[in-house]
């Protein structure tokens, strides 16, 4: 049995249906991705599953005795020690040893009182098997690397997400529910999280993420939630993304013929009475059907319109950064001896932990923080700057007063647009754009800012973690629309797949106040960083390629003519044959796969296709390696 079913479940909040009869299983050892649109209901699937909401209709079935944990998306800004605060997911035990630790530390200080409530507490303890529970508590966040005694409040967001994962995980549960455990991580800890959770044996992770490195990395099936309903889609995020086209394409080939027909109908319905007289009444009651049918239909959401607004270009030198320095107080340099040139066209990517200082960097380089060292400023600069505290947003306002400033039209690109047809190009409807900012969620509050951000002119822009709470497919869109952009582009990001398609030269701080640059994106990076292992590989590689030469240039004296065997020779003489037969086999499959219907009448047979199309590749090319391999051996 399935670790959760759900069952034709519906669950709507006075709107469209977020769950449309909706069907989904979650087996032992899965890990599976949740994806979606902003506000589709993905966070409200997983309360679902966890059972702090309850459907409308159908059914959600869990098996007996399995345990479920969830690490929610947001991360709490309350203090406490850390142990305390894991310990907290284990019930009345865990009550009893807070209570134990502080009595203990009051003792400590001379409070007689404490030391013989210590004495009842510790009677407590033995009796709820509370020690056992302390040694879980400090097994797991050695393992995690946190300190037991730590306060919360002083740890950043990556830390912070470290220590409720520690609390999801102390009780051993069968399933966890992650909603955005990458939000707000640097790239260390995001990576630091994948490692962890692929080293947990037999884990169950149900996850929501719109980081497709993750992703790929994490996931073993795919489940899209689309217009309320679920569907699935075996691999990572790059196998998903080739079968989506694929059932886009078929759907929309089967909405076609659906409206062709629904036209040729209502065109029949409309004819005169004395056309019509044959008419008969099964046909009337089909067309009535169709139109029920018609307006069930819910059409794909829109896709976010983004263009930016050109400004005159910028001088060829757009900054000159000379030995720049940044400290506050008497703490070390946060910035030290740092120098730059950026031209224009250049697309830079800032990379680090949380705190090492490129929000720092970056307003240095603007004039807006006293610094060492200059900044030389080239000429008609023109910035547009997408902040990432969102400094921007008047929480109290509407989206329209926010993007337009109080104006009912707004200027693209030298067109007067009314405000509201701008707004939908980023997915808000009329109403939507009247709702104040603070109802908003984290995904939609980003898409206003890029309204206003592509408002303004500019032939710099800079971006400081843009890409937090988006979905995928804006995601894509921003990639295409910085792609076009003429301008030059100044990036904060902690997804790395991102930056990877965007930016074309990485910025690398350690944490000590110095910059490293490298060309190219993150996994450009990755392989340029200087390594001590890699180094001494390196040696040994050179060692061995010497000898190598060595024996060759020995035996390149000797030359020797080599004779096929029977064997040899047979292969030789079958393999154009075999080659033929897997160039039919894949003719035929995809052929079969064009049009993409084969995914809709039986998804397993052409998801089988698919692989098999993949393996024809990888036989094909070994054969012919093995054909010309035995060639030169027939030769001499």
């Amino acid at each position: 049995m399935a670790y959760i079913t759900l069952r034709d479940v519906q669950l709507a909040f006075g709107g469209p249906f977020l769950l449309d009869g909706a069907n989904f299983t979650l087996e032992r050892g899965e890990r599976v991705c949740l994806i979606g649109r902003n506000g589709e209901g993905k966070s409200t699937l997983l309360k679902l599953i966890e059972g702090s909401l309850l459907p409308d209709r159908g059914e959600v079935t869990l098996q007996n005795g399995i345990s479920i944990s969830m690490l929610a998306q947001d991360v709490p800004m309350n203090s406490g020690k850390v142990a305390d605060i894991v310990a907290d997911g284990a019930g009345e035990a865990a009550r009893v040893l807070k209570q134990y630790h502080e009595a203990s530390d009051a003792c400590v200080l001379g409070d007689m009182e404490a030391c013989d409530r210590m004495g009842n507490l510790q009677h407590e303890l033995d009796q709820l098997d509370g020690w056992a529970l302390e040694n879980k508590v400090n097994s797991i966040l050695s393992k995690m690397g946190l300190d037991p005694h730590a306060d919360l409040a002083d740890l950043s967001g990556g830390r912070k997400r470290r220590v409720l994962l520690a609390r999801a995980l102390l009780t051993q549960p069968d399933v966890l529910l992650l909603d955005e455990p990458t939000n707000h991580l640097d790239v260390e800890s995001i990576e630091w999280l994948e490692k962890f959770l692929l080293d947990q044996n037999n884990l169950t992770l149900l996850f929501i993420s719109h980081d497709r490195s993750f992703v790929d990395s994490i996931a073993t099936r795919i489940v899209e939630l689309d217009r309320g309903t679920l569907r699935s889609y075996e691999g990572n995020y790059s196998r998903y993304l080739e079968l989506k086209a694929q059932q886009l394409e078929a759907e929309e080939k089967q909405n076609a013929l659906f409206d062709k027909r629904l036209a040729e109908e209502e065109a029949w319905i409309r004819q005169g009475i004395k056309a019509r007289r044959t008419r008969n009444e099964g046909r009337v009651r089909a067309l009535k059907e169709l139109r029920e049918e018609s307006r069930a239909r819910r059409s794909q959401q829109g896709k976010v319109s983004m263009a930016t607004q050109d400004a005159s270009r910028s001088g060829k030198l757009v900054f000159d950064i000379e030995h720049l320095s940044v400290a506050f107080g008497d703490q070390p340099p946060i910035i030290a001896d740092f120098s730059a040139l950026v031209m224009r066209g250049d697309r830079i990517g800032l990379v680090g932990d949380n705190g090492v200082g490129k929000t720092t960097l970056i307003k240095a380089i603007l004039g807006e923080l006293e610094h060492g060292g200059s900044v030389k400023t080239g000429t008609q600069l023109e910035v547009a700057y997408f902040d990432q505290l969102r400094n921007a947003l008047d929480l109290e306002k509407s989206v329209m007063a926010n993007v337009s400033e109080g104006s009912d039209f707004v200027d693209v690109n030298g067109s007067r647009r009314h405000i509201y047809s701008y707004l939908q190009d980023f997915l808000f409807s009329p109403e939507r754009a009247r709702t104040p900012v603070k109802a908003l969620s984290g995904g939609e509050r980003n898409r206003i800012l890029l309204a206003k951000l592509l408002l303004k002119p500019s032939n710099l822009i800079v971006m400081d973690e843009p890409t937090n709470d988006l979905d995928m497919v804006t995601l894509e869109l921003l990639e295409e629309m910085l792609g076009d952009y003429k301008g030059t582009l100044l990036l904060i990001s902690h997804d790395r797949a991102f930056m990877d398609n965007v930016v074309t030269s990485t910025w690398v701080f350690d944490g000590k106040g110095h910059i490293a640059e490298y060309i190219g994106g993150y996994q450009d990076y990755l392989q340029q960083r200087p390594d001590e292992k890699v180094v001494d590989q390196k040696a040994d590689v050179k060692k061995a390629q010497a000898k190598a030469e060595a024996a060759a240039q020995t035996t390149a004296t000797q030359p020797k003519k080599v004779k096929l065997s029977y064997k040899d020779q047979r292969e030789l003489e079958q393999l154009p044959a075999e080659i033929a037969a897997l160039e039919k086999e894949q003719s035929e499959l995809t052929a079969k796969l064009a049009d993409g219907s084969w995914f809709v009448t039986d998804a397993d047979a052409a998801t089988k296709a698919s692989q098999r199309l993949g393996e024809i590749d990888e036989l094909m090319l070994e054969k012919m390696e093995r054909w010309d391999a035995l060639e030169e051996m027939s030769k001499g």
